[in-house]
């Protein structure tokens, strides 16, 4: 990057790194673009999807694959797809992506099988964890509801990433991108409630109103204005750097007292170094497991460790509402 490079913190490195290297993908396909693959789906809407023939495919179509909205016409896309991957690895070409994805086998009615079951183990995982967490801790705890609510954001943004990697339509993309992003905001909110708004309540709920209008906002442009996926991870990625340095400086703060906050510190730190798994970007080996998909195995066992965190935490928070101990 030259002498720029040079002078930017190497956090926002990353940053720019990420984000290029997504947007690239999502705007450089050239297996969508590629003429032998728009004559094959145009030959093959014109032959199989209409009048006796489309009567005949959804006859004959299996109900799992109708039920979750699979069409002639993505059947044409689908089996499209893989002709031209075949001709350009014959060619000894570089395996192209479609549509900003690399082809992956259709596993029944999964799209991205290894993604869907990934997503659906990170569900699980929070429910399991979300479920300790209410067994262990008290409801009069101060920070029982905020815990809670998070673990329900988290398992809807893993429900509808499970969603979108089984079927990719526009609705479900956004869905678990809207998801994504409220995740990380309520993790932001959480790091807020528990480092200052215990003490400060006015100033979580003003900062919580804040997020909203955000959420809102940045909802409202890529729904009504335009889809932008570069603007999307940028936000994304700005606030999950806000989040991951104001957990760090809270847990650094306090890791004598609370010996416990090291869990949060360590999930926090492997949360954002996972996620450069995305950088590895690979055609999908064995043509199902590709980085996003890794990535999303690598995150299952992340929440055991901040679950346990979180009910340390909330014990500690209760027994300090009891006088037992004093508050931090």
């Amino acid at each position: 990057m030259g002498k720029i490079g040079h002078n930017l913190h190497p956090v926002l490195l990353v940053v720019i790194v990420v984000v290029g290297g997504f947007v690239t993908s999502v705007l450089g396909s050239h297996g969508d673009r590629e003429p032998v693959y728009k004559d094959c789906v145009k030959r093959c809407d014109e032959r199989n999807c209409s009048g006796a023939r489309l009567q005949a495919f959804q006859t004959q179509q299996p109900v799992y694959m109708s039920i979750t909205g699979w069409t002639c016409k993505d059947d044409c896309l689908y089996n499209c797809m893989w002709y031209t991957v075949g001709l350009y690895i014959k060619e000894g070409y570089s395996v192209p992506q479609f549509h900003g994805k690399w082809p992956f086998y259709r596993f029944l009615f999964f799209q991205e099988p290894a993604s869907a079951f990934a997503s659906l183990l990170n569900g699980l995982t929070n429910f399991v964890m979300m479920n300790r967490y209410k067994a262990a801790v008290p409801s009069d705890s101060p920070m029982y509801e905020t815990c809670t609510s998070f673990a329900i954001v988290s398992l809807h943004a893993w429900f509808w990433s499970t969603i979108f990697h089984t079927r990719d339509t526009g609705i479900t993309e956004k869905l678990d991108y809207f998801c994504a992003s409220s995740v990380i905001l309520y993790s932001l909110y959480l790091c807020c409630v528990r480092t200052l708004g215990l003490r400060h309540p006015v100033l979580a709920s003003c900062f919580g109103i804040v997020l909203i209008l955000f959420f809102t906002c940045h909802i409202a442009y890529l729904t009504f204005v335009r889809f932008d996926y570069g603007y999307n991870m940028f936000a994304n990625i700005t606030v999950g750097i806000i989040n991951l340095s104001w957990w760090l400086c809270w847990c650094m703060r306090n890791r004598k007292q609370l010996s416990y906050v090291r869990k949060c510190m360590v999930v926090m730190v492997l949360l954002n170094l996972l996620a450069l798994l995305e950088l590895l970007d690979f055609p999908p080996l064995f043509w199902v497991f590709d980085a996003h998909a890794v990535w999303h195995f690598s995150t299952v066992p992340l929440p055991f460790l901040f679950y346990s965190f979180l009910m340390d935490d909330s014990l500690y928070l209760l027994k300090a509402k009891s006088g037992i101990i004093k508050s931090d």
